[in-house]
């Protein structure tokens, strides 16, 4: 079962779950902060970007053992290019990673990030 916290961030709520002992706040909440109405945009978006790559594989390569580094080199060298694309089902499924959690087969499920 997934247990839910809040915190107020500039008056917007940010949803902290708690699952299997493992706390996440929602990625898709803050994107909402920036455009309400294209959150999946806007977090595609973020993932495109080089310095998020990097902090992602380098939080990944500390806590998980079963990362795929050699993916994540590819990424990493793409990344920042106008014909890169990144999504978290990509990220997720590419690099075995464990501190973003996505269910896109239920849409009222957020895009979760290990905290």
């Amino acid at each position: 079962m997934m247990k839910k916290s809040k915190l107020e961030v500039q008056g917007i709520d940010i949803i902290i779950h708690n699952y299997n002992d493992q706390d996440y706040i929602s990625l898709t909440d803050i994107a909402r902060y920036k455009d309400f109405s294209n959150t999946d945009d806007i977090i595609k978006n973020w993932l495109r970007n080089r310095n998020t790559l990097e902090l992602l594989g380098f939080w990944e390569q500390l806590h998980n053992p079963n990362f795929k580094s050699v993916e994540f080199d590819g990424f990493k060298n793409q990344a920042g290019l106008n014909s890169f694309t990144m999504s978290p089902k990509k990220w997720i499924e590419s690099t075995n990673a464990i501190g973003i959690a996505s269910n896109q087969a239920d849409s009222e499920e957020p895009l979760l990030i290990k905290i």
